[in-house]
């Protein structure tokens, strides 16, 4: 399988593997905000400590080539190079997966789109992936919308399918979109 690119650029993000030294923006930019982490696979971080854990473990997985591995990128806003959000992909069987959190001050802007439409592209580029997909809360309408404007259609809906820990223990239904060549 193809290891993601280190690095991309769209017209108004730059993309870059996060390093510890990112956790204190991080954590005020997005991953300390309970807007921001509502609908995730991950609790909102309680101190940028936290997120500077998270991001060793980011560092080891850049550093290991391999189909399986989850590679997230920090993106920042081109101009004034301040956190913007992220976005990562596991690529495994043929298929790209992605997840994205954005900063609440760059929601509405389609700054996510812009940054999902960029690795859906360079995913179905790659003659080993068949499938770029993503899911997202059946009440994350937000995030509903990324995919269609990144490309994307809905394929369905896949029930009691993520575990949303911010909004409860109970698994939640999800919408499911991809695109495939």
């Amino acid at each position: 399988m193809p290891n993601p690119p280190e690095r991309f650029a769209t017209e108004r993000l730059t993309a870059r593997p996060p390093r510890v030294e990112d956790a204190d923006r991080i954590f005020e930019s997005y991953a300390g905000d309970p807007a921001v982490t509502r609908y995730l696979s991950w609790r909102t971080h309680e101190n940028a400590g936290s997120v500077a854990e998270f991001l060793r473990g980011q560092a080891e997985a850049w550093a290991k080539p391999g189909n399986g591995a989850h590679r997230a990128w920090l993106l920042e806003t081109a101009g004034d190079r301040l956190p913007a959000g992220t976005i990562g992909v596991t690529i495994e069987g043929g298929k790209a997966l992605f997840g994205y959190a954005l900063a609440r001050r760059c929601w509405g802007r389609g700054l996510a789109a812009e940054a999902l439409r960029w690795l859906v592209t360079w995913s179905l580029e790659q003659p080993e992936i068949y499938r770029a997909w993503a899911y997202c809360d059946v009440e994350n309408a937000g995030s509903a919308r990324v995919m269609e404007k990144a490309g994307m259609q809905r394929e369905g809906l896949l029930r009691r399918w993520h575990l949303c820990p911010n909004l409860g223990q109970e698994l939640r239904d999800c919408w499911v979109y991809a695109k495939a060549r």
